[in-house]
């Protein structure tokens, strides 16, 4: 029953006690972890002026148009982007960073939310001008497209609680059963581990697929596997506001030899990374931004330059 509870709290943002998603008309706010988090409609966004100067950098059609298409995951995970209190308004400092980035640059913010795979199905098109989605910057995705980051990129192994599993390098998960998303940074990294825990003559990892965060949690509590590998942020959530599991190691998103970056995504030579880095930077040096990260406990993952295309999640990891 704890397991289902846990599962259902993540079909959105409802405290997560409860057992299940809250109505519109229930208390907006839930504290985690020292945290109060509004989870409500009604989300009180911080803002910021628009910069002539920086809206006059914008590719000239998105100018024309006037709107920002901003395209987000469905996947539930807080506090990196999930559903209000409605089970349609989505919120999460995802959301919130992109609409400040939309206010200095002067353009009216439309978010899009679609499953991870066509995030880049939308930008490979041009049907969205940018992805912000907990998106790692990489050198293999360089190849399609630009970075603008804006925020360090941590991982998590979770564990089930009182299990007591560690986890600070390859050899620890050698043999284990460990659930992970398709197609992210995290698959390559476990992936990499594997590998490298064969060469040593280890066994390698048996790697399990889950796209529900929920699914995964469910797996864990029935000890279907031992692991779950995801974001660093929405592991401390789970962990604190859950209290079935624990993190059992935390780890770079770009590998041990550099820092992981999340970064806004945009379609490779589109004349749009640029601009998005200035904005970036303009609302670190003015505050919103530490403003956004604060209100959803990330303060400690805030940077202090947004760049464009830094030195990224290498190609291969060994």
């Amino acid at each position: 029953m704890l397991a289902l509870a846990s599962a259902l709290a993540l079909a959105g943002c409802a405290n997560p006690s409860s057992g299940g998603t809250a109505s519109s008309g229930a208390s907006p706010a839930v504290e985690v972890s020292g945290t109060s988090y509004n989870l409500g409609t009604d989300q009180h966004r911080v803002t910021t002026p628009k910069v002539d100067s920086i809206a006059a950098e914008v590719p000239e059609a998105i100018r024309r148009r006037g709107t920002l298409q901003i395209v987000g995951s469905t996947s539930s995970e807080p506090p990196l982007s999930c559903y209000a209190t409605d089970n349609t308004t989505v919120i999460g400092v995802e959301p919130d960073i992109a609409y400040l980035v939309a206010d200095v640059l002067g353009l009216k913010p439309r978010l899009n939310t679609v499953s991870w795979e066509n995030i880049f199905v939308g930008l490979d098109s041009g049907k969205y001008d940018v992805g912000f989605s907990n998106i790692t910057d990489t050198e293999e995705r360089k190849n399609k497209y630009d970075f603008a980051t804006y925020r360090k990129d941590n991982l998590a192994f979770e564990d089930k609680k009182g299990n007591g599993l560690k986890v600070t390098g390859p050899r620890d998960v050698a043999g284990r059963t460990v659930a992970v998303q398709s197609g992210t940074n995290q698959e390559k990294l476990l992936l990499e581990w594997s590998d490298e825990d064969v060469h040593a003559g280890l066994r390698p990892v048996n790697v399990k697929y889950y796209q529900s965060a929920g699914d995964a949690y469910l797996a864990l509590s029935s000890g279907r596997i031992d692991l779950y590998l995801g974001p660093h942020p929405t592991a401390a959530y789970h962990v604190a506001s859950a209290g079935q599991t624990e993190i059992a190691g935390s780890y770079s998103g770009a590998g041990a030899t550099l820092q992981g970056l999340i970064g806004a995504t945009t379609k490779k030579d589109d004349g749009l990374a640029k601009p998005l880095a200035d904005a970036l930077n303009d609302v670190i040096k003015n505050g919103t931004y530490g403003q956004v990260l604060k209100r959803w406990g990330l303060s400690s993952e805030a940077v202090a330059t947004s760049l464009v295309n830094p030195p990224g999640l290498p190609r291969t990891n060994q």
